[in-house]
């Protein structure tokens, strides 16, 4: 037991076995489909056959995204900053700031 605590590649190795042995023995219980000539086809919105697809655009949402990770980030640093250093989170707010103004220009 003690060469599992030391050796995560060991312990790795030994939870991957356990997961192919655990899904080899189940395997016969799944639930098999049945083929058909349309399986492949493509399937969009409960219709078939379908000649035009929507492609919804994300550019706009880009900014509001980065903003949250941006600002998710931060929080994160500053909260687990230790008392000492506090260099460290005054640089990442400052990098924050100058991200935000940049993000937002117009």
């Amino acid at each position: 037991m003690e060469l599992l605590t030391f050796a995560p590649p060991i312990t790795f190795l030994l939870f991957i076995l356990i997961f192919f042995l655990g899904s080899k023995s189940v395997d016969k219980y799944a639930r098999r489909g049945v083929k058909t000539e349309r399986e492949t086809d493509s399937y969009a919105c409960g219709q078939r056959d379908v000649e035009n697809y929507v492609n919804p655009d994300y550019s706009q949402f880009f900014r509001y995204a980065f903003f949250f990770t941006i600002m998710h980030v931060l929080v994160l640093v500053i909260a687990t900053a230790p008392y000492d250093a506090m260099l460290l989170p005054i640089l990442y707010i400052a990098c924050g700031v100058l991200s935000m103004a940049i993000l937002f220009r117009r």
